[in-house]
């Protein structure tokens, strides 16, 4: 009887991608502590490669095609955006201090007023 090898799926594959991928990272650390002897920028650009090439291994996969897409998406996103003039952030810079300062007056007067009435007037503790 001769058995017939079912191909692998696309999920499959994908996973022993992102799997290929995440050993390119770990090996590029392992290399940094393998390699202590020598020099630290060689020990960084160790990493760096095990870094990319994981990224670039895992950026083969579905996933990681969906990440590419998604990151493209995200950078075009932020370029539409209308950021505000310095005077704008100044503006809103000011009010958001001014609030943050009326509060703490606020929580400060009531935290005094509490303390006022439970140690002076319910417990009886004076200063």
């Amino acid at each position: 009887m001769v058995s017939q090898r079912e191909p692998m799926s696309a999920g499959t594959i994908d996973h022993a991608k992102l799997a290929a991928g995440l050993l390119c990272v770990a090996a590029g650390l392992i290399a940094f502590y393998w390699l202590s002897s020598q020099a630290l920028a060689l020990r960084v650009l160790v990493v760096i490669v095990g870094f990319v090439a994981g990224g670039a291994v895992a950026a083969t996969s579905a996933q990681g095609q969906q990440f590419v897409r998604f990151a493209r998406e995200a950078w075009s996103e932020t370029r539409r955006v209308i950021w505000p003039d310095r005077k704008e952030t100044l503006q809103m810079t000011l009010t958001v201090f001014g609030f943050v300062v009326i509060v703490a007056i606020f929580l400060w007067i009531v935290d005094k007023s509490l303390e006022w009435v439970l140690y002076d007037l319910i417990l009886g503790w004076k200063n």
